[in-house]
């Protein structure tokens, strides 16, 4: 193959791998919106923003299935260098931690519906603050990703402290009711829901040390 074979071989490469990156940063955008939609159903008892989550869910799947298969092809049918599949096989990982977020909003929205019934518990407003800084994670995350910022992994795990220390609080004071009169169905509820929060945190934190690696090679 000649010279410029190869530079045109290239060139299509990195435009298909531009649109890659871009399609990964509009599946991120739907994964931000589904948490703002779990947020609005859980703590301001939005029925309409719940019910919005499964649909919203198939389309994130959608962009996870077409990602992927479009990764796999780029690695098998287009020869990439080292790099390249570097950073193809970040992306498949990426996307894989942002489909999951996408599951825990959807699970924090069928919590919300089964919450609706009964009165708020005195810790929810703790709760609310874990879910803004999980939120603001993801958000992080996916900007690190459009700047390529390689201090990303770092940056992310002092973040994810903060939950992580949130949860610890709120768990202890959950487990810790053996004297609560009523229903425990809430407080079981409550339980999951910070943990499912803890758990989208993680995920916000590995896509930014996913992005460490994309920069730099290595993990953040």
């Amino acid at each position: 193959m000649n010279t410029s074979k190869l530079n045109s071989s290239r060139q299509q490469f990195e435009r298909e791998l531009k649109r890659l990156r871009q399609d990964v940063l509009r599946m991120g955008a739907l994964v931000e919106n589904s948490c703002r939609l779990s947020h609005q159903a859980l703590f301001h008892r939005d029925l309409a923003a719940a019910d919005a989550l499964k649909p919203l869910d198939k389309q994130i799947d959608h962009f996870y299935r077409q990602i992927e298969a479009d990764s796999i092809i780029l690695l098998t049918l287009q020869g990439p260098v080292a790099q390249d599949c570097r950073v193809l096989g970040a992306f498949m990982q990426l996307v894989r931690d942002l489909e999951r977020i996408g599951d825990y909003a959807k699970d924090l929205g069928e919590i919300a519906v089964k919450l609706f019934p009964y009165q708020p518990l005195d810790c929810m407003p703790d709760v609310e603050r874990m879910s803004h800084e999980t939120q603001a994670m993801l958000g992080m995350s996916l900007m690190t990703l459009v700047e390529l910022n390689p201090e990303a992994g770092r940056q992310m795990k002092e973040r994810d402290t903060t939950v992580d220390d949130a949860y610890d609080h709120l768990y202890h004071h959950l487990a810790s009711q053996s004297n609560y009169r009523g229903v425990l169905e809430p407080v079981l509820l409550v339980t999951l829901a910070i943990r499912h929060l803890e758990r989208m945190a993680d995920h916000a934190t590995n896509i930014g040390q996913r992005v460490t690696y994309i920069v730099t090679g290595r993990r953040g």
